[in-house]
């Protein structure tokens, strides 16, 4: 089977797509038979060792996958050859087939596109459990999504609609809140591409404020970072929740006091962490993920597919920041 490796620490260009024997797999565990992959910034992150988590050398990036299970090891019980199933993997997904624990799949309907699983987990799992777990969103609250165009940005902007609130999108092209608006947002903001100096700061800050409303907005979804962070927590509302979700644009600095003067909650959102510290927590948010799926509340927007041999220009495309919904990797 082919995978494409990581080898060195280094830009997509460094991946390689080699051959390697099929996997077995190990009691607990499952082999899949990959059918697509979904594309996500940890990707971007972790073959330059900037990400949370470092795996050995050679491995194959790629955090989820949908396909079939191809064979299940000693123990395997809640999933069998043949099921259709999306897994999220962390790294390792950009492969014709994987061995995963089988305690990661999750059994996808017959409805459900592959190319849909593979944008469905981390995406809607990160925005999920944001929202409704470190955010505590309520019906009629306010919302403002950075990045609101892009894979977990667009899961936030469906989901906060879904749950009630007042959505309001933050990107950097009309094209992006346009789609963004599409997807259930009120209304929508375009903002500079930074880095900003202290006036363009503040512009962007006039920006923020001026498209929440003169009380503030309730919760920040910020999958962006960097010199945006700041801007967006001055458009905060008394008492509101700034959720940290990535840094695409940097690590952002902000004055703590801030906080103080907005008596406001910054709230850090580590998806993969919390999957693994409260499995049956994971589960209940993934049973109404899909209960949502299924009233068509919400849908992965997938803008473009590549195929494996292809699977380093899609990382590229993806780290350019200029990619729209989901990227996903087509298994044939």
């Amino acid at each position: 089977m082919k995978a494409l490796l990581s080898k060195e620490v280094g830009g997509p260009e460094t991946l390689v797509l080699e051959e390697l024997p099929s996997p077995k797999p190990k009691p607990g565990f499952a082999v899949i038979s990959v059918k697509a992959i979904g594309v996500n910034y940890p990707d971007v992150l972790i073959i330059e060792d900037k990400y949370q988590f470092k795996p050995q050398r050679p491995f194959a990036p790629g955090g989820e996958v949908s396909g079939v299970v191809k064979e299940v090891g000693d123990g395997v019980t809640h999933v069998k050859p043949g099921d259709r199933v999306l897994g999220n993997t962390g790294w390792g997904g950009m492969a014709e087939e994987l061995s995963l624990e089988a305690a990661r799949l999750i059994k996808i309907p017959d409805v459900m596109p592959f190319d849909e699983a593979a944008a469905f987990i981390m995406t809607y799992g990160t925005s999920y459990y944001a929202l409704k777990d470190r955010g505590h969103i309520r019906p009629g609250e306010s919302l403002l999504v950075l990045g609101a165009a892009g894979g977990v940005g667009l899961s936030a902007v469906e989901l906060g609609k879904a749950m009630g609130a007042r959505v309001i999108a933050a990107a950097s092209s009309q094209a992006k809140v346009d789609l963004a608006v599409s997807r259930g947002a009120e209304s929508g903001v375009v903002y500079p591409m930074g880095p900003f100096d202290r006036d363009g700061q503040k512009a962007l800050a006039d920006q923020f404020k001026q498209a929440v409303g003169p009380t503030g907005v309730d919760l920040v979804y910020d999958g962006v970072g960097g010199d945006y962070a700041e801007a967006a927590l001055r458009s905060m509302a008394w008492e509101g929740r700034f959720l940290v979700i990535g840094f695409p644009a940097g690590i952002p600095r902000v004055p703590f006091n801030l906080m103080l003067l907005k008596g406001c909650d910054v709230v850090g959102v580590f998806w993969g962490s919390a999957v693994s510290r409260d499995p049956a927590a994971h589960q209940q948010n993934v049973k109404e993920l899909l209960a949502l799926y299924a009233e068509g509340k919400i849908k992965p927007y997938v803008s473009e597919h590549y195929p494996l041999d292809r699977a380093a220009e899609a990382i590229t495309h993806l780290a350019s920041r200029k990619a729209m919904g989901k990227v996903v990797v087509m298994v044939e």
